[in-house]
């Protein structure tokens, strides 16, 4: 076995546990009811999106920084994070009195930035990704003699995440299958260690985005490379290359890896809102995308635990994802109509849509691309909807009404 599979045991895990103990707030792992009928599987949510800072990354970094010796905590840390990490270093360094500087890129969410900074941490906005924010954060750590803390390449890190899956143990003791977000690998390899030591039948499943495969890229190359990324809504994920620490320990742990697409990461953050009453960022709520994405149906009528590990989705874009989500759901749709632009023409089309008990959310008349018949209007709708099948029947309405849908 890679020595480097064993930087992190179980001890250690069991250790981190006793040392942060009182400083982080151990989730519930309840029992869902409208996702278990949704997905086939019986489902359990860990909500570790209710720590302090909206985030696991409490954990870890707790666990790292009651490590530090005296005079490492006086000169004080730096960290390099697009949010959750920064926050939880912030937020622990405050109880802790150690001075924290975070370095994130520019495109970090405004809410992550803003919290760290009411956290007390001094905020550096730099570069275009993590890959860069990071070596900024390395630079500074050397200029000023502060201790660098990595979010996820770090045996006192990976060792404090997994303290959560201990507690997924014993709040879900019949459990058969966890499923967990991946970006680094911090946490699915710290939660694997833990699992695997008490209970190896528990199947482990990591959870990628399309965007951001860092993972895959690594297990299809048999060590850590730089992947290519895409925006994605799991930000908390975009990371460009496993851990060092963390590939050989997912190696081992993890039995299966699956991708998500944007748009059922969208319809899972969608989900959790209307079925669980949860507002869950997109790396949270990625585990759930891949039921929706049927990348999970092998999970069907098993007790699964999907791991819902962060909730600060950035409110300025909640409604733009909520819509993305409805728009895959069939719930909200657009289409373009050719109509008579004589008194009566909008009332018609207006009368088939009421009909089919679609309600409509907005209507725009476009007369100057509407082609050179001027009697006719081209009519842009969105529409509500309850489904794909509803959408279906109405264009089928307006067909048989001799309303012609162009798009």
């Amino acid at each position: 076995m890679d020595s480097a599979a064993l930087a992190v045991t179980a001890a250690d895990i069991e250790a981190a546990r006793e040392r942060i103990r009182g400083g982080i707030y151990e989730s519930p792992c309840v029992e869902s009811i409208p996702l278990s009928k949704l997905t086939g599987a019986h489902i359990f949510c860990k909500l570790d999106y209710l720590q302090r800072t909206g985030s696991f990354k409490e954990r870890g970094a707790r666990n790292a920084l009651l490590q530090l010796p005296h005079a490492a905590r006086a000169r004080g840390v730096i960290a390099a994070s697009a949010g959750n990490h920064a926050q939880g270093i912030a937020y622990h360094g405050s109880l802790l009195g150690i001075p924290v500087t975070v370095v994130m890129p520019r495109f970090a969410p405004l809410i992550k930035v803003t919290n760290c900074r009411n956290l007390g941490a001094t905020v550096v906005l730099h570069g275009e990704d993590l890959t860069e924010a990071r070596a900024k954060a390395q630079e500074l750590a050397e200029e000023r003699g502060l201790t660098f803390i990595h979010p996820y390449d770090n045996a006192h890190v990976v060792a404090g995440q997994g303290t959560m899956g201990l507690e997924i143990l014993e709040q879900t003791p019949e459990v058969e299958a966890i499923v967990v977000p991946v970006g680094g690998g911090g946490l699915i390899g710290g939660i694997g260690i833990a699992v695997k030591a008490r209970k190896p039948s528990v199947e482990l499943i990591g959870v990628e985005p399309e965007n951001a495969p860092s993972l895959a890229a690594a297990f299809a190359r048999h060590g850590p490379v730089q992947v290519a990324m895409s925006p994605t809504l799991a930000d908390g994920l975009a990371v460009a290359q496993t851990g060092a620490i963390n590939y050989p320990i997912a190696r081992r742990v993890v039995d299966r890896l699956v991708t998500v697409d944007e748009a059922s990461i969208a319809l899972a953050i969608l989900r959790l809102v209307e079925l669980e009453k949860s507002v869950v960022e997109g790396a949270g709520a990625a585990p759930l995308a891949a039921f929706l994405a049927g990348r999970l149906d092998h999970l069907k009528d098993r007790r699964v635990v999907l791991v819902l590990c962060g909730g600060n989705i950035d409110l300025t874009i909640l409604d733009r994802v909520i819509e993305t989500g409805l728009v895959t759901d069939g719930r909200l749709a657009r289409f373009s109509v050719s109509i008579s632009d004589r008194p009566g023409g909008l009332a018609r089309l207006t009368s088939v849509i009421a009909e089919t008990g679609a309600s409509v959310k907005e209507i725009v008349h476009d007369r100057t691309f509407a082609g050179p018949d001027l009697s006719a209007v081209r009519v842009v709708c969105v529409v509500e909807t309850t489904g794909h099948e509803h959408v279906r029947r109405l264009h089928e309405a307006l067909g048989n009404a001799g309303i012609r849908v162009e798009a």
